[in-house]
């Protein structure tokens, strides 16, 4: 799994015209899944995402979790981070896990977080989006779960 976390001041998510979920401030996670992934990497990207400490502490390092500051997780899931554009022009998405299996593990790394604290707030798997934000900082990481064996 490969996630693109942003901290954010405020997100949402638009689905033919009708905003679906919006958060204040918080994370807004990116989510791709490739056909290698399996439920031990969304709940090990589930906890690395809700301990993540990119939010500033009282002397202004980044050393607090969106936990720690009561912020907020929006997850949208995004195929596309598995595009692979080494060759031509247009992206490959072998890698991309099918939609079967990429929406079943995007649930269970929703649900993770939300047995984590952090109330499922998503966009719609599938569904051609509109993503808005406020980015904070900007911090903007990648977290990916390849060749874990263990939490």
């Amino acid at each position: 799994m490969k996630l693109v976390v942003q901290r954010v001041k405020q997100a949402s998510v638009t689905v033919d015209g009708e905003r679906i979920s919006e958060i204040g401030a918080g994370l807004l996670v990116l989510a791709g899944v490739s056909h290698d992934d399996t439920l031990f990497d969304a709940r090990f990207l589930a906890k690395k995402t809700a301990n993540l400490r990119i939010f500033e502490d009282a002397a202004g390092k980044m050393n607090r979790s969106v936990a720690d500051v009561g912020g907020q997780v929006l997850s949208v899931s995004q195929f596309t981070l598995y595009g692979d554009c080494s060759k031509g022009n247009r992206p490959s998405f072998i890698n991309a896990a099918r939609p079967e299996q990429g929406e079943e593990l995007f649930n269970e790394y929703v649900q993770a977080l939300a047995a984590l604290g952090f109330p499922p707030s998503t966009g719609r798997f599938g569904a051609d989006m509109k993503v808005e934000l406020l980015n904070d900082g900007p911090v903007t990481l990648i977290l990916e779960s390849t060749g874990r064996t263990k939490e």
